[in-house]
């Protein structure tokens, strides 16, 4: 590995964020799914988690739209509701999802400097209400068109570069060095190269 190659990697390590991630419920395009992975890769988170109870996720779809950001963001697959929020509640304080309804907060008046995840349902039918009754609350991105919608990954684009533009005006702490070094060393491994 050239020290370039090397100083890349730690460099991208030690900017990972490991007090956010993402839940894709039902998402069933591998694009969408490809395009959030990339996503998270630009703004630094560490993982996904996905719950899909009809077709698994396969790692090596979508590789060519995710640019292979699979390779750097670790994917958590799990077929139920439950045992996805226990796994995402043992390292995050917070669910969110996107919900329209009277309760909803914009994105905008959210604060993403907390531990959390954010939830995301299907190209169709949204978040479940099962997964919903876990969250602690909802958020909107605020639209004025008549299609009251976005493209799944194109919403958690704009809410999760919200997210990124918060933290960044926040100093934060050194924190979360343990697993940036795991990180690393796993990325050290000869199948990233």
């Amino acid at each position: 590995m050239t020290p370039e190659r090397f100083a890349k990697l730690e460099r991208v390590a030690n900017a990972r964020r490991f007090d956010m991630t993402v839940i894709l419920e039902n998402v069933h395009d591998p694009h969408n799914i490809a395009a959030v992975l990339r996503t998270c890769d630009a703004v630094g988170i560490a993982e996904i988690y996905t719950i899909n109870k009809s077709v698994p996720f396969l790692p090596t779809v979508g590789k060519r739209s995710s640019s292979s950001a699979n390779k750097w963001v670790y994917v958590h697959p799990f077929e139920t509701v439950s045992s996805c929020v226990e796994a995402v509640k043992a390292k995050y304080e917070k669910l969110y999802c996107t919900h329209l309804n009277s309760e909803a907060v914009s994105i905008y008046d959210m604060n993403f400097t907390t531990k959390m995840a954010l939830v995301f349902g299907n190209e169709r039918d949204g978040v479940t209400d099962e997964l919903r009754s876990h969250c602690d609350g909802n958020f909107i991105i605020p639209q004025i068109g008549m299609i009251s919608s976005l493209n799944i990954s194109v919403a958690c684009a704009v809410t999760l570069y919200e997210s990124f533009r918060q933290n960044n005006q926040v100093i934060q702490a050194p924190s979360f060095i343990a697993e940036r070094k795991a990180l690393l060393d796993k990325w050290m491994l000869p199948t990233n190269e």
